[in-house]
């Protein structure tokens, strides 16, 4: 059982690293190519719809994957493989429908996401929808294969099958650099599809790859008969109704999001970009420091062991400041030499880094909001108290809709602007921070409900501790990089170098003077 363990974390997470060096590599890719143009905007617009359904509905962990592993896992090869074809078949048939109708009503629904969007910019996106629909019934099919190959053990293809859509991304631009010629206008109409066509291939060949991977376990079963495992097919149906739900509930901010963006020129590949350079750090603290602390809620919580739940629980919201409140004082710091290392080239000229930079430091304001509504959320579905979670989605999205609209001004079509307070793109990303600080206070607060004591007051004054050692040591690092940067050179090396010393500088000032006020202790989670 160790070996098999231990040799399906390795694979896994050798295929996980590969997706997303490929996905860093797209990222660079795209902006060199696009940068914060009508092209990108166009196309953020236009992937809301399948993206959602291809990284959430039919992505790793997503509804279809989680129910397909849950029943298919017990069952023997012949049982599970008519179980599968038959989901399969009613499942792609349904997303087939739903792709037909989002294909005819393509031009409407993007004019629904986003109405403040220029005539080109919506036409472009319009079209580019309407290259990606294949993607909505494709997305079917591979949730539930990614959860097949996972309950037979198969866990390689999956981790590493989002890299094959990164890779053909790039073979795409890399293609159109190569062979470009004189802008014609059949030229500009291909450019212009670039990016839904490279997804839509991409997601063409994991779809054959996965075919051939199950058909080699021998989970296709083409003599199923209809009315054969009712039982199981009703059982993933369950189960993909309330958690598919759930990840809805968060894509409707995104829509909120983006509809509010859609006034401002370049918003919505500056917020690609710069959630693109947050999420990074996000999954590394979400897997470290949240991941190891859930089974141990779940123990402490069945074994009625308040004490240690509540000790293993302050523990990790302590790590979980000391972490974000780290990597937002760098990200504000070294903003300009992060968004010129990683994408300043080709089309992302200077204008380009001037708006992902300030998206950046919005961004990373946000982070410690962020991860400890995540760890809040995970402790009340270890605790099996979900009910609250999941009523503040709702308020949220309510809140969302609110500070969005009074942080871009509060506009209203008779009477202007009721705000005086038009932060523009970057209100709208401080909306979501606010709206998660509330929903982490009200997490928090409830906690008694349930017999667990945090002492809010003392974790209070540590996260004003770690907060003021963070601006003391982005103040000192901040000053002696001005400095270099006026005598440096402009290089890529160098860029690195400035990046490199800085985040080791930062670390070390930051480390010495979390110690010096006392709350930066490494103890108390690795022995609880």
């Amino acid at each position: 059982m160790h070996s098999y363990f231990k040799n399906n974390v390795a694979s896994i997470s050798f295929a996980t690293s590969l997706s997303k060096v490929a996905g860093f590599i797209r990222q660079i890719f795209i902006a060199a190519a696009f940068g914060v143009g009508i092209t990108y905007d166009a196309y953020n617009y236009a992937y809301i719809i399948p993206g959602f359904l291809l990284i959430i509905i039919g992505g790793i962990n997503g509804p279809l994957h989680n129910a397909v592993v849950a029943v298919l896992t017990p069952l023997k090869r012949r049982k599970g493989g008519l179980v599968l074809t038959n989901v399969s078949i009613k499942l792609t048939l349904l997303f087939f429908i739903l792709g037909a109708v989002v294909y005819f009503n393509s031009g409407f629904l993007i004019n629904f996401i986003a109405p403040n969007l220029s005539d080109e910019v919506k036409s472009i996106a319009t079209y580019q929808l309407r290259i990606l629909t294949p993607c909505i019934p494709l997305s079917a099919f591979i949730g539930l294969s990614f959860g097949a190959l996972n309950s037979r053990n198969k866990f390689f293809l999956s981790s590493i099958s989002p890299a094959l859509t990164s890779l053909t991304t790039i073979l795409f631009i890399s293609a159109s650099w190569i062979f470009r010629h004189q802008n014609t206008n059949s030229n500009y109409l291909f450019y212009s599809g670039l990016l839904a066509k490279a997804t839509l291939t991409g997601t063409c060949i994991q779809f054959a790859v996965q075919c051939w991977e199950i058909n080699k376990e021998g989970l296709f079963r083409f003599n199923s008969s209809w009315h054969l495992f009712k039982n199981e097919e009703k059982r993933i149906l369950k189960l993909i109704a309330p958690a598919t739900i759930s990840s809805g509930l968060g894509q409707i901010n995104v829509f909120v999001d983006m509809f509010f963006a859609s006034g401002f020129q370049g918003a919505a590949s500056g917020l690609a970009y710069g959630n693109f350079l947050i999420q990074a750090p996000l999954g590394i603290l979400s897997n470290a420091l949240i991941l190891p602390l859930l089974p141990k809620f779940s123990k402490f919580n069945s074994n009625k062991d308040n004490r240690n739940l509540e000790k293993s629980l302050i523990s990790g919201i302590e790590y979980c400041f000391l972490t974000t409140i780290f990597f937002t004082g760098f990200f504000i710091t070294f903003n300009n030499q992060v968004v010129q290392f990683v994408f300043q080239r080709g089309a992302f000229n200077t204008e380009a880094v001037f708006l992902v930079k300030n998206i950046l430091i919005a961004y990373a304001v946000g982070i410690p909001f962020y991860l400890y509504r995540d760890l809040l959320v995970r402790t009340y579905y270890a605790i099996e108290n979900p009910k609250l979670p999941f009523q503040l989605s709702f308020a949220g999205i309510i809140l969302n809709i609110f500070f969005d609209w009074f942080l871009v001004g509060a506009p209203t079509i008779n009477y202007g602007n009721l705000s005086p307070y038009n932060f523009g793109v970057i209100g709208i990303i401080l909306s979501s921070g606010i709206v998660n600080l509330i929903i982490c206070i009200f997490l928090t607060t409830n906690f008694n409900t349930y017999g667990i004591n945090i002492p809010k007051i003392i974790l209070l004054k540590k996260f004003v501790l770690i907060s003021l050692a963070c601006s003391i040591s982005s103040t000192i690092c901040y000053s002696v990089i001005k400095d270099i940067n006026v005598n440096g050179l402009n290089s890529i090396i160098w860029e690195l170098f400035i990046l490199v010393i800085g985040f080791l500088a930062f670390l070390i000032i930051y480390f010495l003077i979390t110690k010096l006020f006392g709350v930066n202790k490494l103890n108390p989670l690795i022995k609880i």
